[in-house]
């Protein structure tokens, strides 16, 4: 039963990873594919990506890359970049962004990041879907306040994106908080048990709990 959850995990980011990339024509073509793909190996999880999978399929090209980059590209409350969250543009964020790299290259992962910072979500989610499922576990974790802020903005901001992050909180231990208040006490009790053992870093949040 725990393999099987293991395995919806990582079919869910793996879709989330595509879902969250720049939306090309070739990545929009995938859509039946991660319908499919959802449904046979995380039968509980497709409802989250169908208002995304549903906009891709009944917008023209032009108006899912806007969208995109509105909610993306020309608004810090969604930044898809986990330490942007935590330490903004800071000095500090230097080394956080250096040890990404690290992690990265101990499993031989993407050594060139292709123009992308490593704290890059939909990076982060292929290397825990493909790549090392336990130490992308871990970071994810670690980094678990950065990814509920965004899903909590993504849903105030009613964009169908924000049902991808939803299901990928839902890979990670425990329930999501309810709000910002709730995610600043998770934030300061440190990551789930699951991680005793690994490590972690315990993210320190910007004023008002991230970029604004």
């Amino acid at each position: 039963m725990k393999t099987r959850r293991r395995d919806a995990s990582r079919v869910v980011r793996q879709a989330a990873a595509v879902c969250l990339g720049y939306p090309e024509r070739d990545v929009i073509a995938k859509s039946g594919l991660l319908r499919a793909a959802l449904a046979e190996s995380a039968p509980r999880e497709p409802a989250s990506f169908e208002p995304l999978l549903a906009f891709w399929d009944s917008s023209d090209l032009a108006a899912i890359q806007t969208h995109y980059v509105d909610v993306f590209d020309l608004s810090r409350k969604h930044s898809l970049y986990l330490s942007y969250w935590t330490d903004g543009d800071t000095r500090r964020r230097g080394e956080v962004l250096a040890a990404f790299k690290q992690r990265y290259r101990r499993s031989g992962f993407l050594v060139d990041t292709g123009g992308e910072l490593p704290d890059y979500l939909p990076m982060v989610l292929e290397y825990a879907a493909i790549v090392d499922p336990v130490d992308g576990t871990a970071l994810l974790q670690e980094y678990r306040s950065s990814v509920e802020l965004l899903r909590l903005a993504l849903g105030e901001r009613r964009t169908p994106y924000a049902g991808v992050v939803t299901a990928v909180c839902s890979t990670l231990p425990g329930p999501s908080p309810a709000d910002r208040k709730a995610v600043m006490a998770m934030a300061a009790a440190g990551p789930p048990t699951e991680t005793v053992g690994l490590e972690p870093t315990v993210p320190r949040f910007l004023p008002m709990g991230g970029p604004q």
